[in-house]
């Protein structure tokens, strides 16, 4: 199930191909980032992502066109929980599942949850455990709207003092490190698209 999954998302994303914890390892073609690493939700419509199997940049749209995955793990929005209210947040999600659902009507999109930071990082003024919480409840509203799934991932990863867990960081606060995305990869496998 794993190995069928599209993983669209930002530099909390890259990791899955930096660690190599898929089955095809470094070279996978199942990641989806851009080449800069960093992907905003403002900048989803026109933002280009590596497309794996030709290294061309290319947009969100035209690689769902292209690959037409038949399933898309989208892992979006903590670059913009610092400065999206609700609204701004929940028209732009809107528009990227819609778009790909136009693109690839067949794909099954799982919206999933954005992770949380740790207590450590350095910017928690403008990205917060707080603020994801809120976000996440906003992209499991856009989930039921549009009739993709939502997977609320996050929760593997949050320790009882409510942030992310040491063990899954990699020092920088808000990125996972190996074990914090086989926990990921566990929970999307054991809570499977139904």
């Amino acid at each position: 199930y794993i190995d069928k999954l599209t993983f669209l998302g930002d530099s909390t994303t890259y990791g899955l191909e930096y660690y190599g914890v898929l089955s095809d390892r470094e070279d996978t073609t199942q990641v989806w980032t851009p080449a800069s690493g960093t992907l905003t939700l403002s900048n989803q419509s026109f933002a280009t992502i590596v497309y794996p199997e030709t290294g061309e940049e290319i947009t969100i749209v035209d690689a769902v066109t292209e690959k037409k995955p038949e399933y898309l793990v989208i892992t979006l929005g903590v670059n913009g929980v610092s400065f999206m209210a609700e609204d701004y947040f929940t028209s732009e999600y809107t528009s990227l599942v819609q778009n790909i659902l136009d693109a690839s009507p067949n794909t099954k999109i799982i919206c999933n949850s954005i992770y949380p930071v740790a207590s450590d990082y350095d910017h928690l003024d403008s990205i917060n455990n707080e603020r994801i919480t809120a976000a996440n409840g906003w992209i499991r509203n856009v989930a039921e709207a549009t009739g993709t799934k939502y997977c609320d991932s996050a929760s593997v990863l949050i320790g009882d003092d409510g942030y992310l867990k040491q063990e899954y960081c990699n020092g920088d606060g808000i990125h996972l490190n190996s074990s914090g995305f086989l926990q990921v990869l566990d929970y999307l496998r054991t809570h499977a698209y139904q």
